[in-house]
């Protein structure tokens, strides 16, 4: 999961150097943290979060085959 998203941050940024992401694991929930530049985080979150929906949609949909619980968090 946190390459995903790592890919999806990399490919919305004008700095994809500066992403970071991590990954914390708490029994079947897992919490990943997404870093960025702070000129990009509008990127990331998108006007009225559409785009930070949308990224949490897809890692719901790869995390369901697996039967775990993810949470993205754009710090």
């Amino acid at each position: 999961m946190k390459e995903l998203v790592e890919v999806i941050a990399k490919a919305l940024v004008d700095n994809p150097d500066e992403v970071v992401v991590t990954e914390k694991t708490e029994g079947r929930n897992i919490v990943i943290e997404l870093h960025v530049a702070s000129s990009d985080m509008g990127k990331v979150i998108g006007k009225q979060g559409r785009i930070a929906k949308a990224i949490r949609s897809v890692v719901k949909a790869a995390s369901s085959k697996e039967d775990l619980r993810v949470d993205v968090e754009i710090v």
